[in-house]
């Protein structure tokens, strides 16, 4: 699959939870920081230590807030006190819930064996309220950060109306190949860099960018 937009894939770090690892995940390279604001997750973050964290980014690094199934109100109030850029939707968020908001929207899309799985099959509906979308592993039990990938193949008959983001099961042994054979606009990395839920192996981080790194070297000379 072609990368139409870019020629260097974007990298995301999700379930950050320490100022110290988010400073370190930025000197490493990294475009954008997630934070996870559903309280089921392990790797949920308070909205006041998100905020601190945010406040501390430098521009051109974004920091993308995690929801699930949440009112549209509770949003907008964790949106604008913590900063967040990017709004980043892994429920089963319908069009009209999507254009209520003025931020950038990240939707995830799970994928199972047999293709996408859910109830917003339709990407094309969200093509003017959504500025990309995030493909993970689907897990009965969780919305996200399952730590399994998916099998990449099933991308191939796959065509969002907009920016596509690889998550799921992605490691610094993965990285690369995953990048090579999907050509995303960003990489989603979560699990697979971490010690153990929300706390991050900054040595990992650092290898995911160069192995990003260099895939977007032997892809584009």
């Amino acid at each position: 699959m072609a990368n139409d937009i870019v020629a260097r894939t974007r990298i995301k770090v999700c379930g950050m939870t320490q100022l110290s690892q988010a400073k370190a995940a930025v000197e490493a390279g990294v475009d954008a920081l997630g934070f996870i604001f559903a309280s089921k997750s392990p790797r949920n973050i308070d909205p006041e230590n998100a905020r601190k964290i945010i406040a501390t980014l430098p521009p051109f690094v974004d920091a993308v807030g995690v929801f699930v199934n949440e009112d549209q109100e509770v949003v907008e109030e964790i949106v604008n006190f913590c900063g967040l850029t990017v709004i980043q939707l892994h429920g089963s968020e319908s069009v009209d819930y999507c254009e209520k908001f003025t931020y950038r929207i990240m939707k995830a899309l799970s994928v199972g064996s047999d293709g996408l799985v859910g109830n917003n099959l339709d990407m094309n509906s969200y093509a003017d309220v959504v500025s990309g979308f995030l493909f993970d592993t689907y897990h009965k039990d969780l919305a996200g950060g399952s730590g399994v990938a998916f099998d990449w193949n099933i991308l191939d008959t796959v065509k969002p109306p907009g920016p596509l983001i690889l998550a799921g099961g992605l490691s610094p042994e993965n990285v690369r190949k995953a990048v090579q054979r999907v050509r995303p606009f960003a990489v989603d990395v979560n699990s697979g860099v971490e010690i153990e839920p929300g706390i991050k192996n900054i040595d990992k981080i650092r290898q995911v960018v160069s192995e990003v790194r260099q895939a977007d070297i032997e892809h584009g000379g």
